[in-house]
């Protein structure tokens, strides 16, 4: 499995961006590391590529710092943004998450030039690698890294087009202060067309698979993958027939960018990847077995992972604390990093024959999923009974374990929801003070059984409702649940809801649907807890409510969030158009 080594970081960026670099290789001429050395010697070609992969996405390894002046050093977990999941931890929204869950403009810039920075950094190093490409010697790592490159800079300019529309099409090395080319904003029909050319280009270089020691490199199904989303994420109607032919296609291009996004998956389909399955039948059985899937690496389900070091470490790889941030007090947890909504709970569906939930007892046959996702009151976790309930003694409610601080902290947190997290959890991993160790768990960008989700969608709004319904149930055949008899629009969202649950496409979908306005402000939409009350000799009392005493000052999205605000020095430098709604401060 290919490691991410921190040192190397600073390194390949002063190499791909100056050229050279100091004290690093002690035996290169001069403490002088040229970038003719890089491209004769196999070793730094690998090791060039690392900051491509590492600067994809942060995957678990979160950092919310409360202190202002760190606010720039914050990374996140985005689905936090979305409505199925949230934290716990007052003080979290004192720093830059809150800001932007809130829309602080000038948080949003920030945030905004770094993403633009890491994007055209990458950008940038691709295109000198390109460039370079006849000094590398002929041979099977030629054509990996040559697909990697094309696939990369394909995959940057998604994550561009994704958060800006139209950007600046730039396909070879530029250095502004020696060159003093304008670049326009490229046409939202352009962008779709190069990313999709270099993904085209990337899939007929790079392999189906590789050995294990390459595991994590990117495939030609990652390639095909990153394709057909870049047509179905420009086939939305929200795209179509728009002013600035920045922001999307000036004209209807829904047929055709569905029918393109079709054919490339079909084309997925044929390189052999499979859902992991589900022998078991008792519910621990299937439960176990679907969390499982989340802490497999590099499955036959997995299309594209985010490479955590198998050791947990922080320093000298890249591991997280997924485990611990998302623990409950009763084992040690101060976090409460990752709480489950009741906006969520409500999203799975019954079992058993059964339609409707009963409110007496919420958790009785429900969707398998749901006890392998969400830890509630009553489940058994880590040989631990949950208690995420109040028991009333003499009129007054005294909290359980798991609604009790760890600790002395006042900010030691505990679910606001009235639930944590299952799904991607290790039950086995030890959860102490070590700072050095941690969890190893891989972040998934892709799985199949969302390219079969994502199919599904395609072909239903094609018409083929019939197929649709077939990958659907395909998908919860997988999870012993029964068969959907039809398949309507609300049912098909449901089920991508259910299945990608808390992973990051979820939040893409609210904005690519165009419904983000209505499911991320709090005050269309406020984040749902349950309260459980529990007295001897009578019934359990479940009480929903919203999780926030004023819902519409802590989730603010406003229409120009859709797209993010371009770095004002690059829109003065080369003259070009902002996204609408943005302001200068």
């Amino acid at each position: 499995m290919i490691q991410i080594k921190k040192y190397l970081f600073g390194m390949i960026a002063s190499v791909l961006l100056l050229g050279s670099c100091d004290d690093i290789f002690r035996d290169a001429p001069y403490n002088r590391l040229s970038q003719e050395s890089i491209w004769a010697d196999p070793l730094l070609l690998d090791e060039y590529v690392l900051p491509w992969y590492r600067n994809m996405s942060n995957g678990y390894s979160i950092y919310m710092p409360t202190s202002s002046w760190l606010k720039s050093m914050t990374r996140d977990f985005l689905p936090w943004y979305g409505d199925q999941i949230t934290v716990s931890r007052n003080d979290w929204y004192n720093n830059s998450y809150g800001d932007v869950l809130k829309c602080r403009e000038n948080e949003i810039m920030r945030r905004s030039l770094n993403e633009w920075t890491n994007c055209y950094t990458r950008i940038q190093s691709i295109n000198l690698l390109l460039e370079n490409a006849g000094k590398i010697s002929e041979g099977s790592q030629k054509q990996r890294i040559l697909g990697e490159a094309h696939f990369f800079r394909a995959y940057y300019y998604y994550m561009l087009l994704r958060r800006y529309g139209g950007v600046l099409l730039i396909d070879r090395t530029y250095d502004p202060l020696n060159d003093k080319t304008k670049f326009p904003r490229a046409s939202f029909a352009d962008m779709v067309a190069f990313i999709a050319d270099e993904a085209s280009q990337a899939a007929t270089l790079l392999p189906v698979a590789y050995e294990q020691a390459d595991a994590g490199r990117v495939t030609r199904g990652a390639a095909l993958m990153l394709k057909a989303k870049t047509y179905q994420w420009a086939s939305s109607p929200v795209f179509q027939r728009k002013e600035k032919d920045f922001l999307g296609f000036t004209d209807d291009r829904i047929l055709d960018m569905l029918r393109q996004a079709k054919a490339t998956y079909e084309e997925l389909f044929t390189l052999g990847y499979k859902l992991m399955t589900i022998e078991g039948t008792t519910l621990d059985e299937i439960k176990e077995e679907y969390r499982t899937i989340f802490l497999t690496k590099n499955s036959v389900e997995s299309i594209f992972e985010v490479q955590h070091s198998n050791d947990g470490n922080f320093d000298t790889g890249f591991g997280h604390k997924l485990d611990r941030e998302a623990s409950a007090p009763s084992f040690g947890g101060i976090y409460a990093a990752y709480t489950p909504t009741q906006n969520h709970v409500d999203e799975y569906g019954m079992r058993g024959g059964k339609t409707v939930v009963d409110p007496a007892h919420p958790y009785e046959n429900r969707d398998y999923r749901f006890y392998a996702n969400i830890l509630y009151d009553g489940c058994t976790f880590r040989n631990h009974v949950m208690e995420i309930h109040y028991t009333l003694f003499g009129g007054k409610e005294q909290a359980g374990a798991d609604l009790t601080r760890y600790g002395t902290s006042r900010n030691a947190g505990v679910t606001r929801t009235g639930y944590y997290l299952g799904k991607f959890v290790n039950e086995k991993q030890p959860i102490d003070t070590d700072d050095t160790y941690g969890s190893s768990q891989n972040y998934i960008i892709w799985r199949y059984a969302e390219a079969l989700l994502d199919y599904a969608e395609v072909v239903f709004r094609l018409g083929d409702t019939e197929t649709a319904l077939a990958k659907v149930n395909e998908i919860r055949r997988r999870v012993h649940m029964d068969a959907l008899t039809s398949l309507d629009w609300e049912s098909l969202v449901n089920e991508r809801r259910v299945e990608l649950a808390f992973e990051e496409s979820t939040y893409w979908d609210l904005l690519r649907w165009g419904i983000a306005e209505e499911r991320m402000n709090g005050s269309s939409n406020p984040l749902k807890a349950m309260k459980i009350v529990k007295e001897e000799g009578k019934p359990d009392v479940y009480t929903v409510s919203n999780m926030n005493a004023k819902p519409e000052a802590v989730r603010v999205f406003k229409p120009m969030q859709y797209y993010w605000p371009i770095p004002w020095d690059e829109v003065r430098y080369q003259n070009i158009e902002q996204n609408p709604g943005w302001v200068e401060l």
